[in-house]
């Protein structure tokens, strides 16, 4: 009983003790606009989430309850998904304007608003509106591509030139999408089919042997990410909850939130174990400590 009790507590960057798999809040309610969305974290460990305080800017997360404007997005582009390659550029997906966004790592090392830093990456007029982004350790980007009104979606790579590529369309509504810690897998799901797809992924970007991982009977799917066992972390809008689902499709735990609608996922912390879960209704920001590091963040 004593390691089971053990096992079940971690002591979190401010030294205080933590039980697993237990939410708190990091942002408080309404700091974030409803449109709260693609949390991401820097090699720094620097949280960033899309509307903060009006919508088309970005967030700046530094500790619990400490946040500030990054910047906000030009010609009235509105930032959804977001990711960091390797080096530490940042990518925005940008539904209104059908674009991914970047801003380099050398504009995010500098003090101010970094408003003119950005610069469109990629732009696609056939994209319905960039969603969700994934990306490679190579720097290949991927983009869920959903239609909301007809219930459809499309899936798109984002070459390393900027280049775009529509690896599929005629889906159901694609929303998160994450690749798999050794790169060989991605993952899509379909929001209001509620359905999470497995392709096989090759080190150019290319998808082959598309199979169903796992089907929900209820609610709905939103962000996803891996842990370092390539267990995929899902937000189940609607029902209040993170599903835990092994790669063999095997649905492992639902970690209870305070709120209803989460939107997305990332891990970070100083352990990599942190996961922030951004929440629309409420413009806020859930934690909660987990016993696995995220893909590329674990120190074991």
């Amino acid at each position: 009983m004593k390691y089971l009790l053990y096992s079940l507590i971690i002591v979190s960057g401010l030294g205080h003790a933590t039980a697993l798999f237990t939410t708190q809040d990091w942002i408080a309610d309404n700091v974030f606009t409803q449109g709260i969305e693609g949390p991401a974290v820097d090699k720094q460990g620097v949280l960033y989430a899309v509307n903060y305080a009006k919508q088309g800017s970005i967030g700046k997360v530094t500790d619990k309850g400490q946040v500030s404007q990054l910047l906000s997005l030009p010609n009235g582009s509105v930032g959804n998904g977001i990711r960091f390659d390797k080096s530490g550029n940042m990518y925005i997906a940008d539904y209104v304007n059908h674009n991914v966004l970047r801003v380099s790592h050398k504009a995010l090392n500098q003090a101010g608003d970094l408003s003119g830093a950005v610069r469109v990456y990629a732009h696609q007029k056939q994209m319905n509106q960039p969603n969700d982004l994934a990306i490679m350790d190579n720097g290949i980007l991927f983009a869920s591509d959903p239609n909301w009104q007809n219930s459809t979606g499309q899936l798109w790579r984002i070459n390393r030139d900027g280049s775009t590529d529509l690896l599929e369309q005629g889906m159901g509504t694609t929303n998160g999408i994450e690749v798999s810690p050794d790169n060989k897998t991605l993952y899509v799901n379909e929001s209001v089919q509620r359905k999470v797809w497995r392709y096989n992924l090759n080190e150019k970007g290319n998808i082959s042997n598309k199979q169903l991982l796992i089907e929900f009977a209820d609610f709905g799917l939103d962000g996803m990410r891996t842990d370092a066992k390539g267990n995929l972390y899902i937000a189940r809008y609607g029902a209040g909850v993170v599903a835990v689902v092994s790669p063999q499709g095997e649905l492992l735990k639902e970690v209870k939130l305070k709120g209803q609608h989460p939107t997305n996922v990332a891990f970070g912390g100083v352990d990599g174990k942190s996961v922030f879960v951004t929440m629309q209704k409420r413009g806020a920001i859930e934690m909660f400590k987990t016993d696995v590091a995220g893909r590329n963040l674990s120190n074991d």
